[in-house]
This record gives C-alpha cells, sequence and structure tokens, in this order.
C-alpha cells in the first residue's frame, strides 16, 4: 500500500472563528487522528505523501509543496495521481520527502493566505524540517508557485515553476532565491517567453541562484520530464533556508 494520507482541511471565515474536530484521514498507513481548525473561507483537500520507512525514522522530513494546474480542480485528491509529482511517488515508496499536494476547488485558482495557512496547519501535524521546504508546480501551479513564494519568501528553501507565468510586482523578493524554472519552447498554452521574463526580472535584480531549462521539443507538458529528473530533487536537497 502507498503511504498516502488524504487530509480535508476546512478553511472558513476570516474573522477568528475557530473550533477543533478531526482531520479526516481516509487512506494510509498512518492511522491517527488530526485536529481541525476552521479558519478560513477556502477549502483544500490535501494528498499526503509519507516515505515507506516514515513510521520507523524518527527525524524530521524535507518538504515538498507540489501545486497543480486547471484541469485538476475539484474535490478529490486521487485525480491528482493522474501527472506529474504525485504519479512519480506513487510509484516510489522510498521517495526521500513528505509530499504535500493540496487540490484547489472547482472555479478558483491558488490564493497564497490560504495556502500558508495550510502550511502552518501541515507543520503542526507532521515532522517536517522548517529549513527545507520547497515548492513547485505546473500551470496553474506554476503561477501559484510564484504567488505563494513572492508572498512568503522566508517559508521556502528553493522553488521550481513548470511551464507556468507570473507577475512582475514584487519579484525582486525571490532575487536571493534558489529558483530552477522549466518550460517547453513550444508550449502553446503558456507561452515560454512567460518563464523568460522572470528570469529576466530576476537577473535585473541580481539574482545569481535563477536556472532555466527551455525543453526544445516540449508543449504545455514540460511537468514529464522535469519530475522525471532525479537532479530536481537533489538539487532542492541542496538548499537549506
Amino acid at each position: 500500500m502507498k503511504n498516502y494520507i488524504s487530509f480535508f482541511l476546512i478553511l472558513m471565515t476570516l474573522t477568528g472563528c475557530t473550533s477543533s474536530n478531526e482531520w479526516i484521514v481516509t487512506q494510509g498507513q498512518h492511522p491517527q487522528h488530526f485536529e481541525k481548525q476552521i479558519i478560513k473561507n477556502v477549502g483544500y483537500d490535501l494528498l499526503v505523501y509519507t516515505p515507506k520507512s516514515f513510521s520507523q525514522e524518527k527525524k524530521l522530513w524535507p518538504l515538498i509543496i507540489f501545486l497543480h494546474g486547471s484541469g485538476e480542480r475539484g474535490n478529490d485528491p486521487n485525480k491528482l495521481k493522474v501527472h506529474s509529482l504525485p504519479k512519480v511517488v506513487d510509484a516510489n515508496e522510498e521517495f526521500p520527502f513528505i509530499v504535500v499536494s493540496p487540490q484547489c476547488p472547482d472555479g478558483q485558482r491558488w490564493n497564497a493566505e490560504a495556502l500558508n495557512v495550510m502550511l502552518d496547519e501541515v507543520l503542526t501535524k507532521l515532522p517536517i524540517d522548517i529549513n527545507r521546504i520547497y515548492l513547485t508546480g505546473i500551470s496553474m501551479g506554476g503561477l501559484g508557485t510564484w504567488k505563494f513564494a513572492i508572498a512568503y519568501p522566508e517559508r521556502f528553501a528553493a522553488i521550481a515553476p513548470v511551464c507556468g507565468w507570473g507577475h512582475l510586482e514584487d519579484v525582486e523578493k525571490l532575487r536571493d532565491k534558489p529558483i530552477w524554472i522549466f518550460h517547453g519552447a513550444k508550449d502553446d498554452v503558456v507561452p515560454p517567453t512567460e518563464s523568460e521574463k522572470m528570469v529576466q526580472f530576476l537577473q535585473k535584480f541580481g539574482s545569481t541562484k535563477v536556472k532555466f531549462t527551455l525543453y526544445p521539443d516540449a508543449n504545455h507538458n514540460a511537468w514529464d520530464a522535469t519530475y522525471a529528473n532525479q537532479e530536481l530533487y537533489d538539487w532542492f536537497l541542496q538548499h537549506t533556508k
């Protein structure tokens, strides 16, 4: 059995209304109860992967947060395993990270404030090394990666947006952050110029830690090659806050 825990985290009200309950554990090898705090008006289902050795090794683990694209929105987190990072870890019991993949509700885009609350909650429930938190996402999740990292740059050791786009406002906050950007040269959904402008703007502000991989024959699907590349995970682990 894969080490997946599917949480439903309810986030409600910006006015401080909170309550305690259980996090719903629908699958996994670590049956346990979690508290649920009702905090904001955005709800995320979370697909949480833990390595096979998670129960045996008493240590703090590195965390990857993965943000999916628009096609995987909804309320069934198993839908996230069709491709990208959740598919990779589904086939690898010894993937050496905890991986948290939230699911964005239908009709919405990623909200940096809600993601930050989600991260706070996850950190209270799982043994995560706060100096080794990494962020990545594809397409709409690439946009979410930029937004989340710009809003809370202090939270991440490194980020890797894939076939995404970003807004130049405040991107200078990431000038000292290790960033590896991926895009397909033939992308007709999100043009590669969207990633190129982020690279150029970061370099304008003196960034020496931004990398850019442009796949010459890839269309919008830049994720298969990216998440199959062991160098990405080695690169993540090279960086701590």
